[in-house]
């Protein structure tokens, strides 16, 4: 029998490769080598803390809807017919004992101030009809605004809701605030009299129409021409063709026009 120190060296798997083999040697014995850990780049607090202030401000200029359509996060998939059926939701004025007492409360003693909330991340399908039904369980809605995109009309999912008393309005922002509704976690806040836009309610408690657009280009392309818009049009014709003659002449292209230019009509005068 061979000495230990004449063993050749094994093999064993390793662990962290099941399917690679290492080798060592019994002459000198060494520790297993541990896995390679992948290193991760720290997170950075001057940034982390620059991302927070950032989006506070986003919150704060979406605090008064009129945020730009760059960054839009619109609904792109919304058509019609696909509104929630609020009398599935559940009413919170009437099963949140709490929050029923507050409002009995705030009916007892109301105030002559209207409050003013700001919702955000409302749900596919939660539109003005919906949103002004469902909060109309706390107290009466006055008006209400639902952020849209200027150009397609989709909804932008935030809204501004007007209670005819702001002690309802802050009862709504304080149980609303971080509610689950429909998988989304909704952001609820009282916005000050004094911050309130003074254009904020600019097409409030109207409900939006789909505007055929291609409709109304079609009929203005259709339209019955006037004697006073043809002259119109055979001027510009006109003007167009002599500053392409004057363009190629310039180059030194010779180019013969008139086979193929417009002619002005002669008025034909009536024997």
């Amino acid at each position: 029998m061979a000495p230990k120190s004449s063993l050749k060296s094994a093999s064993k798997t390793s662990i962290s490769n099941p399917g690679k083999r290492t080798s060592f040697s019994t002459d000198s014995p060494s520790k297993p080598s541990k896995p390679k850990s992948i290193l991760k780049p720290a997170k950075e607090p001057e940034a982390s803390s620059e991302k927070s202030e950032g989006s506070d401000a986003e919150e704060d200029d979406h605090l008064y809807g009129f945020s730009t359509d760059e960054d839009d996060s619109s609904d792109d998939d919304a058509v019609a017919g696909d509104e929630v059926d609020i009398g599935k939701l559940p009413t919170i004025a009437k099963d949140d004992a709490t929050v029923k007492r507050k409002l009995d409360k705030a009916k007892r003693h109301p105030t002559q101030d209207r409050g003013v909330i700001y919702m955000g991340c409302l749900p596919h399908g939660f539109y003005e009809d919906q949103l002004k039904g469902y909060l109309s369980q706390f107290g009466d809605v006055t008006r209400l605004r639902i952020s849209r995109n200027k150009k397609t009309g989709r909804s932008k999912h935030y809204g501004f809701i007007e209670f005819d008393s702001a002690s309802v309005a802050q009862i709504v922002a304080e149980t609303m605030d971080n509610y689950l509704l429909m998988g989304h976690i909704l952001k609820c806040k009282i916005i000050p009299k004094e911050k309130v836009h003074p254009e904020l309610w600019v097409g409030a408690n109207k409900k939006w129409k789909v505007i055929p657009k291609d409709q109304i280009v079609r009929k203005e392309h259709n339209k019955p021409r006037t004697q006073e818009s043809m002259r119109k049009a055979e001027k510009r014709l006109i003007q167009r063709e002599n500053e392409k003659k004057r363009k190629l002449a310039e180059a030194g292209i010779k180019y013969d026009f008139d086979a193929v230019s417009y002619k002005k009509k002669l008025k034909t005068v009536a024997s």
